[in-house]
């Protein structure tokens, strides 16, 4: 009998979110989905989202690779995204996540039909070192036909991963008239 008051508690805690009048409710529920991702388009392995509003909009793009090396290996997450966030003034922020821990130290190379790129990675994923590569980056992804991205991972595995950007120009266009990005 002890822990009466504590179930009553914890009861009262969980029914809170049920008690919201109906027009309360209907607030929240209108906040939610103004913040929920919303697909723009896209093309081949690429996909644009927004989401957000005002100072708050986000607006980014999604791609998998063709291909992915080594073959059966169990790797998390493998993609890439290219994210605008103008209430923040930052635009072109390319992420590669390569699906392991890397390397403490290490740096991803990508390569751009020909045009070479070091990436710094941490964690899970590689980064372009500032603002203009992350521009130049996102430029030869725009005009490119593949993108291949080497990276190590912290037991000294080496991976390949190879882009197809058939479609990454389309996602492109969408995020950029999404956030009013000029190019």
């Amino acid at each position: 009998m002890r822990f009466q008051p504590f179930l009553a508690a914890a009861l009262l805690l969980a029914l809170a979110p049920l008690t919201l009048n109906p027009a309360e409710a209907r607030q929240q529920q209108i906040a939610q989905a103004a913040n929920a991702p919303k697909a723009l388009g896209g093309d081949k392995n690429w996909n644009a989202f927004s989401a957000g509003s005002g100072k708050g909009l986000v607006c980014y793009l999604v791609g998998k690779p063709a291909k992915t090396l080594p073959e059966h290996v169990t790797r998390g997450r493998i993609g890439v995204s290219v994210t605008h966030r103008p209430g923040e003034n930052t635009y072109n922020v390319v992420n590669f996540q390569l699906g392991y821990d890397t390397k403490p130290g290490s740096d991803a190379d990508l390569t751009i039909d020909g045009k070479k790129f070091s990436l710094f990675t941490a964690k899970q994923g590689a980064w372009a070192k500032d603002a203009a590569t992350d521009k130049a980056v996102t430029m030869a992804l725009d005009k490119g036909k593949t993108a291949v991205i080497k990276a190590t991972s912290e037991h000294n595995n080496t991976s390949t991963d190879t882009y197809s950007l058939d479609g990454f120009s389309k996602a492109l266009e969408l995020i950029d008239k999404a956030c009013n990005v000029k190019r």
